[in-house]
């Protein structure tokens, strides 16, 4: 069970309705026989050395953009060269992981391979920063998950709740264990639906969110399942099925599997006794190999190469799965059917089965998440061809949302200005010529698919730099903070009847206190003008009357202290620097952005002259200075431990680590009283796009 912090994650929303709703188990308490402790300790023994801990940094797509998010799962190693085993959930999209093992070692580890149907997936230990007086490493290996019988013992292993490696024990509960009809959403990530391949094991040993991807194990010491769901029952994929898929993403980084283009189910209940053998053909796709062949929807398959098939419960639809997945692409396979009275043979040659999705990729330019058309999604979008790029989310406020009319998802973009978009490279390479040198967004014109309808439309496509406002000529002000004196205050106060601001406070080594204003001093005239706010929303007529003055001016001020009048007379200084003219940087690949410190902030957090360094003034969930632990007023203090004084240092520092791209980027940041240091960890690839307001023309 993956532990994760960021909720409703896209894509695995039926994983983990499985995963984090799921009760914990007791662990049932096998028969003791005798020498049953021996075993257990044994085959704890055996596999509880290769136990991993595994922190991914996942890239999640939604919303038009990429999110990213921080996750524990486990994993165990299965090879010396470094191979650990895991659940495609826990790593299979992950831009950075590391890996905890059971010696308390640390290392880095990259993902070899991943198989979203079996929901396996394999990563790689960096053994290069290994101590090599570490000795070799731990390895558990695969026994037999057929050899299994309800009721044997074993034992999970893995590190639940993100805590280290623990093992917990129970019985095999049942061998064929499937989600339930009546739970309607079927088990789907990435589009695959996990359930219609897998078995699990079902079993009563206590796991919890985090123990995903870790082994569970019989008496023996062998791997008999990768542990995966939980229904109340814990769920292992089953070894028979997790061994060669890892052992195919090691040899080639993808499971290649056969594609016939139909559809089965269990053969129906008012079925005759002859009817007994077989499996109902529920459908074939136009086009397919099984159209090309002639089968039909309502045969009865009989037998594949000549082994017979029995499909009379949902339990054994699995099987019948992994058969026809198995089968080599390219090579015709004999299939016998009956059709009404009559028995055919047919000859079915397989292609290679698509992904049912493509992976998602994110436009910034364009406000949107992407990914290529899969063979199965062009048909059921009743296209000829899986060229385009079809949209899958799309940015409130994004140029794609922007647009007239705007685009959706599902919308299939097939052209832009003229040029045919085949595919996400297509697309990408369009984009960065569209957006090459130029400083705003650019207006194209857009051709796009919806439904059964071509339409065109108009997106302007690149990153909108933020611009600062002009500069306004600075207006007097008493460097002062006010309240309005409300009539409730008033009479609170014992002055019915009045109107004006109390003071607040008094910005130290300014022209306020050296005129000997104090906190508590009530302000009612200006000169013998009336101040007239006595309400909440009177709050900025004392401030637009000063404003009137010119800078550098005397004010006399009309003054209410400890119940006698006197005046004050003060100079008008100049406004402060509003905090929308100061100097801005954004970054657009680690997803925040920040200022110059103002006047007012070294007030409010009494932060003296020689205070420096970048306020952060926003921080965008799920991007990288999110999962990093940035918050916004943090104070940047120092990037890569070279001293921030303000966003051009801030900037100058980033560019040159985007220049070395370093795995991680050190950050010195005060938090309030604190300081503390975090770690930016980016994904290269993405490039860096910044921002930087100096005054300068965009």
């Amino acid at each position: 069970m993956v532990h994760r912090r960021n909720k409703g994650i896209p894509g695995l929303a039926g994983l983990l309705a499985l995963t984090l709703l799921a009760s914990p188990a007791a662990a049932a308490d096998p028969n003791r026989g005798p020498g049953i402790e021996q075993q257990i300790r044994q085959a704890i023994d055996a596999v509880y050395p290769a136990l991993v801990q595994i922190y991914v940094l996942s890239l999640r797509h939604g919303g038009g953009r990429g999110r990213k998010f921080e996750s524990t799962g486990s994993g165990v190693i299965i090879s010396r060269e470094g191979y650990v085993i895991t659940n495609h959930h826990v790593a299979g999209k992950a831009t950075s992981i590391r890996c905890v093992l059971s010696t308390r070692e640390e290392l880095d580890a990259e993902l070899v391979g991943t198989d979203a149907l079996a929901d396996i997936a394999v990563i790689k230990l960096d053994m290069s920063s290994r101590d090599p007086a570490s000795g070799p490493l731990p390895i558990a290996r695969f026994g037999s998950s057929e050899a299994l019988a309800v009721g044997e013992p074993v034992l999970a292993m893995g590190c639940p709740l993100a805590i280290s490696q623990s093992v917990t024990r129970g019985v095999v509960s049942n061998k064929d264990m499937m989600i339930p009809k009546r739970m309607s959403a079927p088990l789907r990530l990435d589009g695959e639906n996990v359930g219609s391949l897998v078995k699990w094991i079902g079993h009563d040993a206590g796991i919890f969110p985090g123990n995903s991807g870790g082994p569970l194990v019989n008496l023996r010491g062998e791997i008999v399942g990768i542990n995966e769901i939980g229904l109340g029952l814990g769920g292992a994929i089953p070894s028979e099925l997790a061994q060669p898929v890892s052992r195919e993403l090691i040899e080639s980084g993808r499971v290649r599997r056969s594609w016939v283009g139909a559809g089965f189910q269990p053969l129906l209940k008012n079925g005759t006794a002859a009817a007994d053998q077989g499996a109902l053909v529920s459908g074939v796709l136009p086009g397919s190999p099984s159209d090309r062949a002639g089968l039909r929807a309502g045969d009865i398959l009989l037998s594949i190469d000549g082994d017979p098939v029995r499909v009379k419960f949902e339990e054994e639809m699995p099987g019948l799965i992994r058969r026809l997945l198995s089968k080599p692409v390219g090579a015709p396979m004999q299939v016998n059917v009956r059709r009404g009275r009559e028995e055919l043979s047919l000859n079915i040659t397989p292609e290679l089965r698509d992904d049912a999705r493509g992976r998602e990729v994110e436009a910034r330019e364009w406000g949107v998440t992407l990914r290529r058309l899969t063979r199965l999604e062009s048909k059921e979008l009743r296209r000829a061809s899986p060229e385009g790029v079809l949209v899958s989310s799309i940015r409130p406020g994004g140029a794609a949302d922007k647009a007239v009319p705007r685009l959706r998802p599902g919308d299939v973009i097939v052209e832009i200005d003229g040029t045919a978009v085949k595919g996400v490279g297509a697309f990408n390479r369009l984009t960065g010529e569209i957006c090459r040198d130029q400083q705003g967004p650019v207006p194209v014109v857009v051709a796009f698919d919806r439904r059964s309808e071509r339409l065109l439309t108009l997106v302007e496509v690149g990153l909108r730099r933020p611009q600062r406002p002009p500069a306004e000529a600075r207006k007097a002000w008493l460097p002062v903070a006010t309240q309005v004196l409300s009539r409730k205050l008033a009479r609170a106060l014992d002055l019915r009847g009045k109107k004006g601001v109390r003071i607040t406070q008094i910005y130290p080594g300014s022209s306020a206190e050296a005129a000997g204003f104090k906190v508590g001093d009530i302000l009612t005239h200006v000169d013998s003008q009336l101040i007239e706010a006595s309400e909440p929303q009177d709050a900025e007529v004392f401030k637009t009357m000063v404003r009137a003055y010119r800078v550098g001016s005397q004010a006399e001020f009309t003054v209410i202290r400890s119940g006698e009048t006197s005046t004050v007379s003060a100079e008008l200084v100049a406004m402060p620097t509003p905090e929308g003219e100061l100097p801005v940087y954004e970054d657009l690949l680690f997803e925040f952005t920040a200022r110059d410190i103002s006047y007012l902030d070294r007030i409010a957090n009494r932060w003296s002259d020689e205070e420096s360094g970048a306020l952060v003034s926003q921080v965008d969930a799920g991007g990288w200075a999110a999962v990093a632990g940035l918050k916004a007023r943090d104070l940047i203090k120092a990037v890569d431990h070279r001293e921030v004084r303000g966003v051009q240092d801030l900037e100058a520092r980033l560019e040159a680590a985007g220049d070395s791209k370093p795995p991680n980027i050190p950050l010195f940041v005060k938090r309030g009283i604190y300081t503390l240091f975090l770690e930016l960890q980016p994904n290269w690839s993405q490039g860096n796009g910044a921002a930087r307001l100096d005054g300068a023309e965009p």
